[in-house]
């Protein structure tokens, strides 16, 4: 590194390694928690018809009021709640960090959890707490959180819910009992919501620092970037303010809102993932060796034997199968690989692949 950037670029963001996203072409996609469903033949004509008559020469609503519409609908937000969208969840955690960013400012979060809440930390300069989960079953350590949050004050405390990359939903009542225990906000991250039955969505507002972060990737819909933030009106108003103007384009808006009216095909996708989720984990637990942690997401953590993650990754990418290799990313998933749920003939590739492995 040159004299000039060490002088500029900040020590801690000198650290870090660009996101990474590995080259998929030609190979069964399982390593980023996509709906492995495009959509429908039967909608793309309606939707490109949609498509054709948008202005691309003007800027979009800032507001998306159709959009913002739709979802409150759709979703089942509180009327009195406030909702502010983001190009992805991603740039929502990043508009709370630059929102409550100062000095000595601390993000909590449990561990492993979603790597943004700690890289964005970092970028906004902020200390990031990380609370390590119980070994045996990512289950969430309600005394080692309650305790750190006395102690540290965080600003926010995120919680993602069910867990990425766990797949476990924790406790309702501990959540309760963190919410009602901070000092700042907590988040709730429901991002995988439509693969489980519980949420946070309709409590909005029976705490004052309560937030319920969503996101429509998971639904079938990774390509448009649309994330969106619930909570009390005065808190989304303060939050809003950093988001950067025209953040959500026309081309997501009109695909969202188009989306959203046809809401029962992406509802029915989310309930054949469901089903084969728990295909795909009968068969991982029918493979000698092979340890999968039960999951309410659109995907499954298998721990395999001990130093064999890489020999295992390599070998299902050289079958023409990508999946996540968590193995080194923290010492709780020593092992592990977390493969996304796909199309019943995928999840099939799967599992042959793996018995022939073993």
């Amino acid at each position: 590194m040159s004299a000039r950037l060490q002088d500029i670029i900040r020590p801690e963001i000198a650290a870090l390694s660009a996101y990474a996203v590995p080259d998929a072409r030609g190979l069964i996609k399982l390593d980023a928690m996509e709906n492995p469903y495009p959509l429908p033949e039967s909608l793309r004509d309606p939707w490109l018809a949609v498509l054709k008559d948008l202005a691309l020469n003007r800027y979009p609503d800032p507001r998306a009021p159709e959009l913002a519409s739709m979802l409150r609908e759709s979703m089942g937000i509180p009327s009195e709640a406030g909702l502010v969208l983001g190009n992805g969840s991603d740039e929502l955690i990043q508009m709370l960090a630059l929102a409550v960013a100062r000095p000595g400012g601390k993000i909590l979060a449990v561990e492993p959890s979603f790597v943004m809440y700690r890289l964005i930390a970092r970028f906004a300069g902020l200390d990031y707490l990380g609370i390590p989960l119980k070994a045996d079953d990512f289950a969430l350590d309600l005394e080692a959180v309650l305790a750190a949050i006395e102690r540290e004050r965080p600003l926010i405390v995120y919680l993602a819910y069910p867990n990425n990359p766990s797949g476990n939903r924790f406790a309702a009542e501990d959540l309760v009992q963190i919410i009602e225990s901070a000092p700042g906000l907590v988040v709730i991250d429901e991002a995988y919501a439509p693969f489980t039955d519980a949420s946070f969505l309709g409590l909005v507002g029976d705490w004052d620092n309560l937030l319920v972060l969503r996101t429509l990737s998971k639904m079938g819909l990774a390509g448009i970037r649309l994330g969106y933030l619930v909570g009390p009106a005065a808190w989304i108003a303060e939050i809003d303010k950093v988001r950067l103007p025209y953040n959500i384009n026309v081309l997501s808006q009109a695909t969202a809102s188009f989306a959203l009216r046809h809401k029962s095909v992406f509802d029915e996708q989310a309930r054949l993932i469901r089903e084969e989720r728990q295909r795909l984990y009968q068969g991982l637990k029918q493979l000698p060796g092979l340890q999968p942690y039960p999951s309410e997401a659109n995907f499954i953590l298998v721990r395999v034997s001990p130093s064999q993650a890489d020999r295992f990754f390599a070998r299902l990418y050289d079958a023409g199968i990508l999946v996540k290799n968590l193995d080194g990313t923290h010492p709780l998933l020593a092992d592990c690989l977390r493969i996304t749920v796909g199309t019943p003939e995928e999840n099939a590739r799967v599992l042959q692949a793996l018995a022939g492995l073993l």
